[in-house]
């Protein structure tokens, strides 16, 4: 009793995001890493997908309609502290949660660009990309998009830190106050190789408003994770509903995920 009257308390974030009914990512990943963080969580649901870890089998999108439908419901009732945004498939959707963002006065949003998930499925329409880069992405906090997406957004190759740095503020200059890039996505078996290392390293660059923080970390040669980048962005919405500044928030959410990984690593070994 005394714990669900302490969550009651507790500043309140608010995940927009699908659903991935095996558990590994989105919303339930979401409200996981909220709950961790000591939040209390509140969702609105985008997307049922129908996913495993192994494979992407389709999805059924909700209206924007009834997105908005449930978020004014929690907006009317509780006082939101953050806000993150996950996957959004359709431009009508991206549209409508700009508006409700603007519209409900709600705090300016984590966003997390889904495009593709792990399991191959693609998340994110060309148009609703279109509609998320002029509509969305200038509300937002901080953006924290995964090498192949700051490519897209960014419009810059990246393989080093000096070409993230590039990509971040490329991705500053459509809006966002600031741009986190996770440099430690696997991609054909690499990650992002730090200046003056011999050895790869999970490396995530944080641009915050022309400020650029770099985060290290050693690199787990483990299983890729499902919903790292849910967990990413929800830990640092709950750290920004605490109070926290963004670079203290990216470094806890970082710590997080790290966890998670070498958890993972473990299990595997066992």
């Amino acid at each position: 009793m005394n714990a669900i009257a302490d969550l009651n308390d507790a500043p309140t974030v608010l995940t927009i995001a699908g659903f991935d009914p095996s558990g590994g990512a989105g919303i339930v990943a979401d409200i996981r890493t909220i709950l961790h963080f000591g939040c209390r969580p509140a969702a609105a649901i985008t997307s049922l997908t129908f996913q495993n870890a192994k494979e992407f089998f389709g999805a059924s999108h909700q209206s924007a309609e009834a997105v908005r439908a449930q978020v004014e419901a929690v907006a009317a009732a509780i006082e939101i502290a953050a806000v993150k945004i996950g996957m959004l498939p359709t431009a009508e959707m991206v549209r409508e949660v700009a508006h409700l963002i603007r519209e409900l006065k709600l705090p300016p949003p984590v966003i997390d660009p889904v495009m593709e998930s792990t399991s191959g499925g693609k998340l994110m329409s060309d148009d609703a990309f279109e509609v998320f880069v002029m509509e969305l992405l200038p509300l937002a906090r901080v953006v924290t998009p995964n090498i192949p997406e700051a490519e897209k957004l960014g419009g810059v190759n990246i393989y080093d830190e000096d070409t993230m740095c590039q990509a971040a503020a490329r991705i500053r200059e459509l809006g966002s106050r600031a741009a986190l890039i996770k440099g430690g996505h696997q991609r054909q078996g690499s990650g992002v190789r730090g200046q003056g290392s011999e050895k790869l390293e999970a490396i995530d660059l944080l641009d915050n408003e022309g400020e650029v923080t770099i985060f290290r970390g050693e690199w787990i040669d483990a299983p890729p994770v499902r919903g790292t980048g849910c967990m990413l962005s929800s830990a640092i919405a709950a750290n920004l509903a605490c109070g926290g500044l963004l670079p203290d928030a990216v470094a806890a959410a970082k710590n997080f995920v790290t966890a998670a990984i070498q958890n993972s690593k473990l299990k595997t070994q066992n």
